[in-house]
C-alpha cells in the first residue's frame, strides 16, 4: 500500500533531540521513526515499524529455514521458574518486579530460558522428540540503570530468542552450528559490517559462546582481532597467555625499603630510579605490583571485599572484571570500608596483608602475568615503604587468578606466537551460547533415551535484537544529511517527490506512484501541496533515507524527464517520464 506524506502519521524535525547521544538516535527521532515515551522506552512510529517488521521477516525466514518453530510466550511471567534457577535473586535490581492483587510475585521477562525449558518439559518426554529448535520474537524488559543511545540500550526492547534441545553434546554442537550459519545469513542480509567474536557466557551460563558485533565507533563493546591469525574476542573474553614460570634460586631475598611520598605508581617508579637505580635498565611501571581493592555486591545484597594484583602499567577494566563475576556487581572500595581493615595501608598495600590466610581475610586474585618466580616491587603494608624483590611463589601465594587487567593494542595474541591484538568498537547484535544442562538440571527437563533411561536434555540459546538492529543498521549506513537504508530493510523502495505547484507535476507523480504500487514496488509519495517548498521536501527525503528518490519537477516540462537519485551514492540520472516506471522496477528488483 502506497504511503502518502499528506496523510501519513509523520512529522520530521529540524532540531536534534536534547537527549540524543549517538547519530542513529538523533536521526531516527528527527526523521520520524521513533519517539521517546520515557527513559529507555520508545514508541515505534509508522516508518520505524516498517523497518522493524522487515528485519523481523528476514529473521523469521532464516529461522524457519533451519526447521525452527515459532511460538510466543507472555511478557508477564511468574516468579517460581526464575526462583528455581536462582535468577530471581541473581538479576538483583536488573529486572522489573511486580505483584498482583493477591500478593503473588511476577516479573516482566528479561529473557525466557526458564519458560522455553518448561514448555518442552510439559510436552515432550522421549529422545524421538529431539532435536528440537523453537523461537519467539518478543518484547523484553530490563531495568537498565543508565539507558542511553536510543534503541541501543533501552529498558524495553525486542529480542528474537531461540533454543535448541538435544539428547547429547554432539547434537548440541550440530544445533549450535545450524544456528550460527543462520545468523551469518541473517546479518549478511541486514546490510551492515559485522564480526564474530569469542565471548563470555556471563549469567547465562554454559560453555561455548560467540557474539555477532556490528562495527560501530559508538558501540559499547570493545573487541580485539589478531594481526596474524583469525583470533577475535570481546575484551571480556580475552584470556592472557601466562608467561612461563621463572627460576628464582638466585633471586635476592625480599627487602623492605623506605619510599616516602610514593602512593602512586608514577611516584614510586621515579623514586626507584633515583634511590635504587638498576644496572640493566631503568625501573618501569611493569616492574611494580599494583593491588586494587574493590567491593563485590552479590545479588542477595551481601558485600564482599576483593583485592586484585596486577602489573603497575595496567588498569582494572571494570567491564572485563564484571564479565568474569556476573551477576555480581563491582564497586570501588570507599574510605569507610578501607578503614574497617586496619592492616591495609592506603597507597602501600602489599600481598602480605591480603589473602584468605591474612589478618584482613580479603580474597586476593592476581593477573595471569603474575606467575611463579616473577619478581615485583609492591607495598610493604607500612606507610612510606615498599618491598623490593618480592618473588611470587616464594614470598607470597595468591588465592587464584582473574582476567581483570585492561587489554591494549599491541598485546600478544593469546592464540598464536606471531600476532598482536588491535581493538575496535562494536554493537552487540547477536549472542549464541551452548548452555548445556544448566537450566535443564534446575527445572528437571529429562527424556527417555533409546534404552529407556532418563537423561537430562542439553540446550543451546541464540539471541538477536531486532529493535537494536534498526539502530545498528542506521548507525552503519547514515551520512551527514540523514539516514540511508539498505533496500531490503528500508521503509519503502522509492520516495517520489512532487517538486512544484504545476498540476501537471502532480499528475505525473500520481501516475508514476500508482503504476509502481500496482507492480508491487513500495512507494513513499510526497504529495504535499500548499506551502511546502521543494527544498523542504528534498531535505525530508534525504533525512528519511529511502534508497531511491524520484524528483518530478521542472525537468518534466522542460524536457519530459524526471530525476532519479541514488540516496547512498548521490548519483543522479534524468530518465524520460514514460520510461521511468520500468527503470525503477529494474533498480528495485536488481
Amino acid at each position: 500500500m502506497m504511503m502518502r506524506m499528506s496523510s501519513l502519521f509523520l512529522r520530521t524535525l529540524r532540531e536534534d533531540p536534547v537527549d540524543a547521544e549517538v547519530p542513529s538516535h538523533r536521526l531516527l527521532v528527527r526523521a520520524g521513526y521513533i519517539r521517546r515515551a520515557a527513559p529507555g522506552i520508545y514508541t515505534w512510529l509508522p516508518l520505524g515499524l516498517r523497518v522493524l517488521r522487515k528485519i523481523e521477516a528476514i529473521i523469521r525466514e532464516e529461522m524457519d529455514g533451519i526447521g525452527a518453530h515459532e511460538l510466543s510466550f507472555p511478557a508477564l511471567l511468574p516468579k517460581e521458574p526464575y526462583e528455581a534457577t536462582g535468577r530471581w535473586t541473581d538479576y538483583g535490581d536488573g529486572i522489573f518486579r511486580l505483584q498482583d492483587r493477591k500478593g503473588n510475585d511476577y516479573l516482566l521477562g528479561p529473557t525466557h530460558e526458564e519458560m522455553f525449558t518448561l514448555v518442552v518439559k510439559d510436552l515432550y518426554n522421549s529422545y524421538k522428540d529431539l532435536p528440537l529448535s523453537i523461537y519467539q520474537i518478543q518484547t523484553k524488559y530490563r531495568d537498565e540503570a543508565r539507558p542511553r543511545a536510543g534503541l541501543l540500550r533501552g529498558r524495553e526492547f525486542i529480542m528474537k530468542d531461540s533454543y535448541s534441545f538435544d539428547i547429547d553434546d554432539a547434537g548440541l554442537e550440530a544445533s549450535y552450528q545450524r544456528h550460527r550459519d543462520a545468523y551469518i545469513r541473517i546479518f549478511d542480509r541486514l546490510g551492515f559490517e559485522y564480526v564474530i567474536v569469542k565471548a563470555t557466557a556471563g549469567a547465562m551460563g554454559g560453555s561455548k559462546s560467540e557474539e555477532f558485533l556490528a562495527r560501530a565507533a559508538v558501540g559499547e563493546d570493545t573487541y580485539v582481532r589478531c594481526t596474524h591469525c583469525d583470533y577475535a574476542a570481546n575484551v571480556e573474553a580475552v584470556q592472557v597467555r601466562p608467561p612461563a614460570p621463572v627460576p628464582y634460586d638466585d633471586a635476592p631475598a625480599a627487602h623492605a625499603e623506605l619510599t616516602p611520598g610514593t602512593p602512586t605508581i608514577d611516584t614510586l617508579v621515579a623514586h626507584l630510579n633515583q634511590a635504587f637505580p638498576r644496572d640493566d635498565r631503568p625501573w618501569a611501571a611493569a616492574d611494580t605490583l599494583k593491588n586494587v581493592l574493590v567491593m563485590l555486591k552479590h545479588p542477595d545484597g551481601t558485600r564482599e571485599p576483593l583485592a586484585i594484583g596486577l602489573p603497575g602499567d595496567r588498569e582494572v577494566d571494570q567491564k572485563r572484571l564484571e564479565g568474569q563475576l556476573e551477576p555480581i556487581e563491582v564497586e570501588a572500595m570507599d574510605e569507610t570500608e578501607l578503614r574497617s581493615h586496619p592492616t591495609l595501608v592506603k597507597g602501600y598495600i602489599g600481598p602480605g596483608a591480603l589473602g584468605e590466610k591474612s589478618a584482613s581475610e580479603i580474597r586476593y586474585l592476581v593477573d595471569p602475568r603474575v606467575v611463579e618466580g616473577t619478581r615485583w616491587v609492591t607495598g610493604a603494608d607500612i606507610d612510606g615503604s615498599h618491598v623490593l624483590d618480592l618473588v611470587a611463589g616464594r614470598d607470597f601465594t595468591p588465592d587464584g587468578t582473574i582476567e581483570a587487567a585492561d587489554v591494549r593494542d599491541g598485546d600478544a595474541c593469546p592464540n598464536c606466537d606471531e600476532g598482536t591484538l588491535e581493538s575496535a568498537r562494536g554493537i552487540e547484535m547477536g549472542h549464541i551460547f551452548q548452555l548445556g544442562r544448566l537450566y535443564a538440571d534446575a527445572l528437571d527437563l529429562k527424556v527417555l533415551d533409546e534404552n529407556g533411561k532418563l537423561v537430562t536434555v542439553t540446550m543451546g540459546s541464540y539471541g538477536i535484537g531486532p529493535s537494536r538492529a534498526v539502530a545498528a543498521i542506521a548507525e552503519g549506513t547514515l551520512d551527514d544529511i540523514g539516514l540511508c537504508w539498505p533496500r531490503n530493510v528500508a521503509p519503502a523502495d522509492v520516495h517520489i517527490v512532487a517538486a512544484g505547484k504545476d498540476p501537471d507535476i502532480f499528475a505525473a507523480a500520481d501516475r508514476i506512484a500508482h503504476e509502481l504500487d500496482g507492480l508491487g514496488v513500495q512507494v513513499l509519495y510526497d504529495d504535499r501541496a500548499g506551502k511546502i517548498s521543494p527544498g523542504v521536501k528534498f531535505k525530508d527525503a534525504e533525512l528519511i533515507g529511502v534508497p531511491t528518490i524520484v524528483v518530478v519537477g521542472k525537468s518534466l516540462a522542460e524536457g519530459g524527464t524526471v530525476e532519479v537519485r541514488d540516496r547512498r551514492t548521490g548519483e543522479r540520472e534524468d530518465v524520460p517520464a514514460e520510461r521511468v516506471v520500468d527503470h525503477l522496477v529494474a533498480i528495485v528488483r536488481a
